[in-house]
């Protein structure tokens, strides 16, 4: 193994690394969802009964699962980009482990407030 190996090896396993992932994973995770909502949308167009035969389709476990992983990554997303406008505007650096972690037990809030809403 090389020294510029090692060092790649070490700086991924640093909080900054690691909230720079999450926060492009949340957000691949939210546009991949966004055709979904537009076909929503789209039904929409077509009458209530036609919505709701489409939102009868969002009650079986599978699609809670989603939509709670959905709200999960949208707080978390957000979380991360407040952190991420933190570092730019406010040159707040320190501390970066103890941010990405108020981040993530933020997303994961926000998403068990979501299941136990029973919306």
């Amino acid at each position: 193994m090389t020294a510029a190996t090692g060092a790649l090896r070490a700086s991924r396993r640093k909080p900054g690394f690691v909230a720079a992932m999450l926060h492009r994973l949340s957000g691949v995770a939210l546009a991949i969802f966004l055709p979904m909502h537009f076909i929503t949308l789209g039904t929409a167009l077509g009458g209530a009964d036609r919505l709701e035969s489409f939102l009868a389709l969002t009650h079986n476990p599978v699609a809670r699962f989603a939509e709670w992983g959905l709200v999960s990554a949208l707080a978390l997303h957000m979380a991360l980009g407040l952190r991420v406008l933190a570092i730019e505007f406010a040159a707040v650096r320190e501390r970066t482990a103890v941010t990405v972690s108020l981040a993530c037990a933020a997303g994961l809030a926000v998403g068990l407030m979501f299941l136990m809403s029973g919306a």
